[in-house]
C-alpha cells in the first residue's frame, strides 16, 4: 500500500508538468517547432530536465513499470524535438554556399596559398628542366598520358591537338573520364595530408611539374599561348578545386603536427571537420571543371574565347571565397 501511495504521490506531484511537456511536443511534431511562443520555448528544456529527473527517482525507487516506460518515452521524444532537430534540407543547403563554404576556405588560407605557391613554382621548374634536357619529360610525364604530345611531337600535331575536332565524338565519356580523373588527384591530395601535409606537398610539386613539362613541348612550336588559353578554360577551376583539396590535407597534418593547446585528437578532429565542409564544396568545383573541360574546351577553339571563360572562372571563385559569408561575421 505504501509503494501505491508513493506512486500516486509521486505522479501527482509532476504530472502537471508531463502533460504540458507532451503537450509541446505533440504541437512541434504535428505542426511546427515556429508555433511556440517565446514561453514555451523557454519551457521545453526546462519540462524536460524535470521529467529527466523524475524518471531518475521512479527507476531508482522502483516505482510502476508503466510510469516508468511512459517516462522514458516521454524524455526521448523531447530528446529527438531539442537535439534531433535539423533545419530543413534546402537551408542547410542555402547555408553552405552562403556561409560555411567560404567561410572554411578562409580559415585555411595559409595552406591554400601554400598549394597554390607549390603548383606554381613546381610549374616553372619543370618547364626550366625539360627546357634544359628533353630527357626529363618523360619522366614527369608518362606517354600514355602525353598521348603524342611530346617533345617530339610535331608543330602541326600540337596544334591539331588544341584547336582540331575531338576526335571519336563521345564527349559525353570523355568529360566523364577526366572528372574521375581530377576527383582522384584531389581526393588523394586531401587523404594524404594526415601525414603531417608532406605526401601531399610532393604530389602538388609532380601535377605542377607536369604542367610545366607540357609547355615545354609546345613553347618552342610557339603554341604556348594557345596552351594556356586551351589550360585556362577549365584550369582556373580544376586547379582551384586541387590546390583547395590539398590545403585541406595539409591543415589537418598542421593540426596534428602542431596541436597547440589542444590534445592532438582535439585538433584533428576540429581541423577535420572544416576540411571536410571544404572537401564537398571541392566536389562540386570539379564537376564543373570536367563539364568545362569536356564540353567548353572542345567546343570554343578560339583562344580569347578560352582565356575569357577561364578569367570569369577565376574571378567568379576568388570573389565568392573572399567575400562570400562575411555578413554576421565576427
Amino acid at each position: 500500500m505504501s509503494v501505491m501511495f508513493a506512486a500516486r504521490h509521486f505522479r501527482a506531484e509532476r504530472e502537471g508538468d508531463w502533460a504540458r511537456l507532451e503537450e509541446l511536443l505533440d504541437r512541434v511534431e504535428k505542426q511546427s517547432p515556429r508555433r511556440l511562443s517565446d514561453a514555451d520555448l523557454i519551457d521545453l528544456p526546462r519540462l524536460y530536465r524535470a521529467t529527466l529527473s523524475a524518471l531518475s527517482v521512479a527507476r531508482a525507487t522502483s516505482l510502476d513499470a508503466s510510469l516508468v516506460a511512459y517516462l522514458e518515452a516521454l524524455s526521448t521524444r523531447a530528446y529527438f524535438i531539442l537535439y534531433g532537430a535539423r533545419e530543413p534540407w534546402g537551408r542547410q543547403v542555402v547555408d553552405f554556399f552562403a556561409r560555411d563554404w567560404p567561410r572554411s576556405v578562409r580559415a585555411i588560407r595559409w595552406e591554400v596559398l601554400l598549394a597554390t605557391a607549390l603548383l606554381l613554382l613546381s610549374a616553372v621548374a619543370g618547364y626550366h628542366l625539360v627546357r634544359g634536357d628533353p630527357a626529363w619529360f618523360g619522366a614527369m610525364i608518362p606517354g600514355e598520358l602525353a598521348q603524342g604530345r611530346d617533345m617530339g611531337a610535331s608543330a602541326a600535331s600540337l596544334r591539331e591537338s588544341l584547336y582540331g575536332e575531338p576526335k571519336g565524338g563521345g564527349l559525353e565519356v570523355f568529360a566523364t573520364t577526366l572528372f574521375t580523373h581530377n576527383s582522384q588527384v584531389a581526393i588523394l591530395g586531401f587523404a594524404l595530408g594526415f601525414a603531417f601535409g608532406i605526401p601531399t606537398m610532393i604530389l602538388l610539386v609532380q601535377n605542377g611539374a607536369t604542367g610545366g613539362a607540357l609547355f615545354a613541348a609546345f613553347v618552342p612550336h610557339g603554341l604556348g599561348w594557345g596552351l594556356f588559353a586551351w589550360l585556362m578554360i577549365h584550369g582556373t577551376t580544376e586547379l582551384a578545386a586541387i590546390a583547395l583539396a590539398s590545403a585541406a590535407g595539409i591543415h589537418i597534418g598542421r593540426a596534428v603536427a602542431f596541436p597547440g593547446e589542444a590534445s592532438r585528437m582535439a585538433a584533428a578532429a576540429q581541423a577535420g571537420r572544416r576540411a571536410a565542409i571544404v572537401m564537398i564544396g571541392v566536389i562540386l568545383m570539379l564537376l564543373i571543371a570536367g563539364l568545362l573541360e569536356g564540353f567548353a574546351r572542345q567546343l570554343v577553339r578560339d583562344d580569347t574565347a578560352r582565356l575569357a571563360i577561364g578569367a570569369a572562372m577565376l574571378m567568379l571563385w576568388t570573389l565568392y571565397f573572399t567575400f562570400g559569408g562575411r555578413r554576421g561575421q565576427a
